[in-house]
């Protein structure tokens, strides 16, 4: 029996209510945050005793601020399109070819998502010192790819399952080739896997703290490690103006993958 709001009865009002608590359970800590960022105090107080946009200017106004916000957009831009080529790749070895231990290699890709993170960072930092890239842009990139990649894997794999092969048969029939296929028939139809695999690499890097903590330098720190290091020698309302931002790109980037699905959904 499906079970629609009519037969539920009064007992929907207990799943509204119970759905608008974990709602407001995810939800206030981020509106907490960006309450404090408003705050005239010095400290991070609440209720703020007064509105402000002092410490938003003090983040602007701040090149070394504005130089993690900058490394950590060049990083999170540059770890999305390498985990989208070579997740795509993998994915289509993965779900297209047919070989024995295929299993064993879609276990081995997603693995970074089921490691605790701060294993992998010791695990990292040792490799790029070893390698000479501790504190390198580099070396941030291929921190960063690890985690990034299992999104794309999954994303662009469960595209290509969900795709009728049949069309790139049909393409065939008709006289393309095998890149004409792959330009106009199969990566059109899996775009928004693709999408989504390029906006989860993007925001797994652009929130990465643990790993960023082991690859930073005293001159190379992503925003939220700038963040945290700021957080534990003074925490002025500065780190609160910082996380909301950081939190309003996440939510935009969030946004904009929600229009377009929405907007291919209505085609």
């Amino acid at each position: 029996m499906i079970l629609t709001r009519q037969r539920l009865g009064l007992f929907r009002y207990a799943l509204y209510g119970h759905a608008v608590l974990v709602a407001a359970f995810l939800l206030l800590p981020v509106v907490f945050i960006g309450l404090l960022s408003f705050g005239s105090s010095r400290w991070l107080a609440f209720p703020p005793p007064e509105w402000t946009t002092r410490w938003y200017a003090e983040l602007a106004g701040d090149p070394r601020w504005l130089e993690s916000v900058w490394l950590s957009l060049r990083l999170a831009l540059t770890v999305s399109f390498l985990s989208v080529l070579l997740g795509g790749g993998a994915a289509f070895a993965l779900w297209r070819a047919r070989f024995r231990g295929r299993a064993v290699f879609k276990a081995f890709f997603i693995a970074p998502m089921i490691v605790p993170v701060v294993i992998l960072a010791i695990a990292l930092y040792a490799f790029s010192l070893r390698l000479g890239l501790s504190g390198t842009f580099l070396g941030f990139v291929i921190g960063h790819l690890t985690i990034a990649l299992p999104f794309s894997v999954i994303c662009i794999g469960n595209a290509l399952q969900g795709f009728d092969p049949m069309l790139e048969q049909a393409a065939a029939v008709c006289g393309a080739n095998r890149l004409q296929i792959l330009l106009r028939v199969t990566l059109p139809g899996i775009s928004l896997g693709i999408l989504a695999a390029a906006v989860f690499s993007f925001l797994a890097s652009w929130d990465e703290v643990v790993i960023s903590i082991f690859m930073a330098s005293p001159g190379l720190q992503t925003l939220p490690v700038k963040m945290w290091t700021s957080l534990r020698m003074d925490m002025t309302p500065v780190i609160a103006a910082a996380s909301t931002l950081l939190v309003l790109a996440s939510l935009l980037v969030m946004a904009g993958l929600g229009l377009v699905m929405l907007r291919r959904g209505r085609k």
